[in-house]
């Protein structure tokens, strides 16, 4: 299989990574007292698992083009509200389109501590 071509390189990639922390991420660090997660993993069978679920309920619902969407999110008080994310199904894959609320989010990824910037 070739390179998808969506995929950006490294140096983007960096790029990006460093606009969120010279902006967001102090910003964050101030407000909260301390460093906050970064980046989320999620192992690739979990991906794959929930990305065949989103599928398969979709086709279910008539729903051709799907699309899945990442919001940003925090975790309770008991995990020092520290950041996560959870993956969420949509009726297509237009950035604007409707969160489908009939297929549930996956937010089991593992948050990485300390923080390792890209």
């Amino acid at each position: 299989m070739g390179r998808p071509k969506n995929c950006i390189n490294v140096t983007e990639a960096k790029a990006l990574q460093g606009n969120w922390n010279d902006n967001q991420e102090k910003y964050i660090e101030s407000a909260m007292g301390s460093k906050d997660v970064i980046a989320v993993t999620f192992n690739i069978a979990q991906l794959q698992e929930f990305i065949d679920y989103v599928k398969s309920e979709s086709t279910k619902q008539s729903i051709d083009n799907p699309g899945i969407r990442v919001y940003f999110a925090a975790k309770d008080s008991k995990d020092q509200g520290k950041a996560t994310v959870f993956l969420n199904a949509t009726e297509s894959d237009n950035g604007n389109s409707a969160n489908n609320y009939n297929i549930d989010p996956l937010n089991k990824g593992q948050n990485g501590w300390p923080p390792n910037a890209y």
